[in-house]
């Protein structure tokens, strides 16, 4: 691996000026862009939500830092966790006579400092009360949740009623209206334990879904929250034959979920290209349904792990991330990243900064090439312009100016045969020297590793060498250029991200 990674960081030193032979054979790629191509609108669905751990961390200082500069630097406006019914939140207690007592002192803290920073729940309906709980079923996650349906439905339905009665008292229908509720999580897996698991889980939505709506018709319900894009049919059939509210779908999808398991065949589906895939299925899946209107809310995906390859840790994140943005568009209205940090106990306390885990920013605040990435990517245009290359993502913005994504994705099993590609771009219908602003994501920009390995990879860093860290791969500013003769030639190394900004006028 060692000498992969010097391999790594010499096409990278070519990408800003060095010369390499390797790039100097590099064979151009023509693309032309026209700034006329016929165009839809394009929303920013991969950012406005992102996945967190359980309700409980969000009371922590680091999270509520990187839920704001998330926010504030990627455009997040609502956060997924799990557990806001989780004990050690102490919202279901009962009295020596079995009465339901509540208490939602903490419920209040925690959405308390997610709306003071601009970001709104995106409530996922979970675990158990264990007093509520039909019985013990303790999930493995290091917190110990209760995945049990519940004991006693008048209960649960009581419980659902006074928990949204609380939160529009407090914030407001206007505001909370605003806000989703979503029904479990993953409930065709471990993470419920009703049997048979489907039928017992669509009781279970059935309950919740009602009693939300009985508190205000306003509030938005959905499921079924599945993994792997499972049962949405059946779900979709069974809400409607049963005239139960639902105002959208939810479910998940990962690139390392199994074909198998995702789609039920024995295709060969790179990794690469299954989330969307899979989005694209559900999709025509609600289509096809009584209910095709239905806003579709993919609540956790992610680019492969790659295990010890630690991917998502990697600079790979940004040309992954630009393709499922490319191909996922115009079949999904959300998509929720799993996660924004990764102040993140699943597996218990986190053992060092950098361990492949889910988020944009690593223990300790340092923030990894997905932070960039997802920086990068916030500045596109909100209009999608028509391109046939399948690396390169054409948008324009209001002002007229054309924001263009470009990549080279090589699957990290496969970089021993990644190369360098040179674009060789055409622009028409903007001025032939139009002025140009690059910026990149790569192993030499926005990538901390290097000052990390420098260091001698500490476990605990100190808060000087994370400001060190920070500090070395904040990205600079923006390259300036100009086209020449409507044209421009740009270098990107293997797995390099560049957010080309061309002037309108």
């Amino acid at each position: 691996m060692n000498s992969l990674r010097s391999t790594l960081f010499s096409l990278a030193i070519a990408l800003v000026g060095v010369a390499s032979p390797a790039i100097a054979q590099t064979v151009p790629t023509a693309v032309t862009i026209d700034a006329g191509a016929p165009a839809h609108p394009f929303p920013h669905f991969w950012e406005q939500m992102f996945g967190s751990g359980r309700a409980v961390l969000a009371l922590r200082e680091n999270y509520l830092k990187d839920l704001q500069e998330v926010h504030d630097d990627i455009g997040m406006r609502y956060v997924r966790f799990h557990a806001i019914l989780h004990d050690e939140v102490g919202v279901y207690d009962e009295d020596e006579n079995g009465h339901p007592v509540y208490n939602f002192t903490y419920v209040d803290q925690i959405y308390d400092g997610l709306l003071a920073r601009g970001v709104r729940p995106f409530v996922e309906i979970s675990f158990m009360p264990r007093k509520l709980a039909a019985r013990d079923a303790i999930h493995p996650f290091w917190y110990k949740q209760n995945v049990a349906p519940p004991k006693d439905y008048a209960k649960w339905d009581a419980l659902m009623c006074a928990f949204a009665q609380h939160l529009v008292e407090r914030y407001g229908i206007d505001e909370v209206s605003k806000w989703y509720f979503e029904v479990w999580n993953e409930p065709n897996i471990d993470f419920w334990a009703g049997e048979p698991k489907q039928q017992t889980y669509f009781e279970f939505y059935d309950h919740t879904a009602r009693a939300l709506k009985s508190v205000s018709p306003r509030l938005r319900v959905g499921g079924p929250a599945t993994a792997a894009a499972h049962w949405i049919p059946a779900f979709l059939e069974h809400v409607s034959k049963d005239r139960v509210p639902i105002d959208f779908v939810s479910t998940h999808g990962y690139a390392d979920d199994t074909v198998q398991d995702m789609f039920g065949t024995n295709e060969d589906i790179p990794m690469r290209d299954r989330v969307c895939r899979a989005v694209q299925k559900v999709h025509g899946e609600i289509r096809a349904s009584a209910m095709p209107d239905l806003p579709l809310m993919w609540t956790e995906w992610n680019v492969p792990s790659y295990g010890e390859l630690h991917a998502r840790d990697n600079w790979y994140v940004g040309p992954a991330l630009a393709r499922d943005i490319s191909q996922c568009d115009g079949s999904v209205n959300m998509m929720s990243w799993w996660t924004f940090d990764d102040v993140f106990e699943e597996g218990g306390v986190k053992r060092e900064p950098f361990d492949g885990g889910f988020g944009l920013i690593a223990p300790g605040r340092i923030k990894k090439p997905s932070f960039y990435d997802f920086s990068l990517l916030h500045e596109l245009g909100t209009t999608r312009l028509q391109n046939p290359a399948d690396n390169v993502l054409v948008t324009r913005r209001e002002d007229g100016s054309l924001v263009v994504a470009v990549w080279n994705l090589v699957d990290m099993d496969k970089l021993a045969q990644g190369a360098p590609i040179t674009l060789h771009l055409r622009f028409k219908g903007v001025p032939q020297a139009a002025r140009v602003a690059i910026r990149r994501v790569d192993e030499a920009h926005g990538n901390p590793m290097t000052t990390y390995r420098a260091m001698g990879s500490p476990r605990y860093p100190t808060q000087a060498q994370i400001q060190a860290m920070n500090h070395a791969s904040a990205l600079p500013p923006p390259e300036q250029t100009s086209l020449v003769d409507g044209t421009l030639q740009l270098t990107l190394p293997v797995n390099g991200l560049a957010l080309i900004q061309v002037a309108g006028h």
